[in-house]
């Protein structure tokens, strides 16, 4: 997944989503989603250091939510293989957290 692709996608998130999309955690689960979605296009392109700050602010917003725990898990591991400069790595950690994230009950 490219930038490209990425902005694609937020770009009809923001088009056709609904304003519950925003309320309390589910506006916790699409900014989680939004900046995974950006750490694992970093990573697949191997921009480690965009990876981490992305990963970083996804994680910070699953944290917030109840029902992210399996994301959670993933998105610590993105983070660490992002400070490792693994950006490829990291990326296929996102991908598992945003796995997780599509399947939490929001």
């Amino acid at each position: 997944m490219n930038i490209k692709t990425v902005m694609q996608w937020l770009c009809l998130l923001v088009i056709f989503g609904s304003p519950a999309l925003y309320a309390d955690d589910a506006g916790h689960t699409s900014e989680a989603m939004v900046h995974a979605g950006m750490a694992q296009a970093h990573g697949e392109d191997g921009h480690a250091n965009m990876a981490l700050e992305h990963a970083k602010e996804s994680l910070e917003h699953a944290e917030a939510h109840k029902h992210m725990t399996g994301a959670i898990s993933h998105l610590n591991q993105a983070v660490e293989h992002a400070e490792m400069g693994h950006g490829e790595v990291s990326a296929k950690h996102m991908e598992q957290a945003i796995g997780h994230m599509r399947r939490s009950k929001h």
